[in-house]
C-alpha cells in the first residue's frame, strides 16, 4: 500500500516534545498501512459519511480507493454531528448515494433534508429497504409522497420529528407494501387533553404488515390504538411512551399485554429514548384552544431551578428558569 501522507495522530500520540513522539507516530502509521483493505474498509464505514468524504479519503491513496468501492455506501448515515463545520450536506449526501451505484439500503439524514435531495436518493436506490428521516422540516409532503412512490422495497421507516398529514402517510402505506416497523415520534405535548387520531389512522387504514410500531408522544387516543389494534395483526412491538391519552386499563390493557409481545405503556420510563425529551416553552393564553383542564399528572422535581405553577384549576407547568424549557 502507498499513502501519499499519514493518518491524523492517534490522541496522546506524541504531541509532547522529546524523544519518543516521532517513532511513536511511525509505529501507529506503520499499523494502519499493514492493515488489509477489508479491515480497513469495516474500521472506515463506522467513521460516518460526511466524516469520510470530507477528511479521510484525503488522507491517502489506499483509503480514498477503498471509500470509491459502493459497497462502503450500502448504509449511508447523514446525522449532522459536525455542524460547527462549513459542508454542504445535501451536495456530501448526493455524493454517497452516486458512490452507492444503486446498492444503497439504508439512509439516514437530519435536519437538512429536502424534497429534491429525497426524490434524489429514490431515483438511485430501487433496493432501499431502509429510510431515516429526524427533524426534516423542509420536507413536504408532495416531495415524501414522490419518494415513496419510488421506494417499494422500503421495509423500515422513520420519520421522527418531522410533520406529515395523514393523506401523506397514507400513501407512504399504499407505495411501500412491504413496511415492517414504522417509527413516527414526537417531543410530545404540554396538554394531553388535545386529541388527533390522523396518524394512527393513516397507520391503520394503510400499513396492515406492521410488525413494529412506535409512536412516541402521539396525541392518538383509544380509539386510534383500536384501529391501529384490528389493523395491524401482526404487531409485534409497540411504543407508546408518552402517549397520554391512551387508557390502558380494562379490555384495552388485556388485548395489548396478550397480543404485544413488547409493549411500551404512556408512562414507562424513558432513559433509553434516543432524543432530547424536553418540550419547548411556548405559553398559550387563548383558552379556546385548550378549552379542559391540562391534566392531573404532575411533573416534579427536586432542584431549585423548577418551579411548579398548580392552581389546581387549569394547568400545571414546570419551568426551568436557565433554559425556559418545560418538561
Amino acid at each position: 500500500m502507498v499513502c501519499t501522507r499519514s493518518p491524523p495522530r492517534t490522541p496522546g500520540g506524541g504531541g509532547g516534545g522529546g524523544g519518543g513522539g516521532e517513532e511513536e507516530v511511525g509505529i501507529v502509521y506503520g499499523q494502519w498501512v499493514e492493515l488489509p483493505e477489508d479491515v480497513m474498509a469495516s474500521i472506515l464505514k463506522r467513521v460516518g459519511a460526511i466524516d469520510i468524504l470530507a477528511n479521510v479519503e484525503s488522507v491517502c491513496k489506499t483509503w480514498r480507493n477503498i471509500c470509491k468501492e459502493p459497497s462502503m455506501w450500502r448504509s449511508i448515515d447523514m446525522r449532522d454531528d459536525m455542524s460547527d463545520m462549513d459542508y454542504d450536506l445535501v451536495k456530501i449526501c448526493r455524493r454517497a448515494v452516486d458512490r452507492s451505484s444503486g446498492a444503497l439500503l439504508h439512509i439516514s439524514i437530519e435536519y437538512f433534508g429536502t424534497d429534491d435531495l429525497l426524490v434524489y436518493i429514490a431515483d438511485r436506490s430501487t433496493q432501499l429497504n431502509s429510510l431515516r428521516l429526524v427533524s426534516c422540516r423542509n420536507i413536504s409532503d408532495e416531495g415524501l409522497i414522490a419518494a415513496a412512490a419510488k421506494m417499494t422495497s422500503l421495509e423500515e421507516l422513520d420519520l421522527s420529528y418531522c410533520s406529515f398529514s395523514k393523506a401523506a402517510l397514507e400513501k407512504i402505506g399504499h407505495c411501500c407494501p412491504l413496511l415492517r416497523s414504522f417509527k413516527l415520534n414526537t417531543t410530545g405535548y404540554r396538554y394531553p387533553c388535545i386529541e388527533c387520531d390522523d396518524e394512527a389512522l393513516a397507520v391503520a387504514e394503510s400499513m396492515p404488515g406492521l410488525r413494529h410500531l412506535q409512536m412516541f408522544g402521539n396525541k392518538l387516543t383509544n380509539q386510534g390504538l383500536q384501529a391501529i389494534l384490528d389493523a395491524c395483526p401482526y404487531l409485534e412491538s409497540l411504543d407508546l411512551r408518552r402517549c397520554f391519552n391512551v387508557i390502558l386499563e380494562g379490555k384495552m390493557e388485556r388485548r395489548c399485554s396478550e397480543h404485544i409481545k413488547d409493549l411500551r405503556r404512556p408512562f414507562d420510563p424513558t432513559d433509553d429514548y434516543p432524543f432530547d425529551l424536553r418540550v419547548p416553552n411556548i405559553l398559550w393564553s387563548d383558552e379556546e384552544d385548550y378549552p379542559y383542564r391540562f391534566s392531573d399528572i404532575d411533573f416534579m422535581s427536586d432542584d431549585d431551578n423548577y418551579y411548579e405553577f398548580s392552581d389546581g384549576s387549569d394547568f400545571t407547568e414546570v419551568y426551568d428558569i436557565e433554559d425556559g424549557w418545560l418538561f
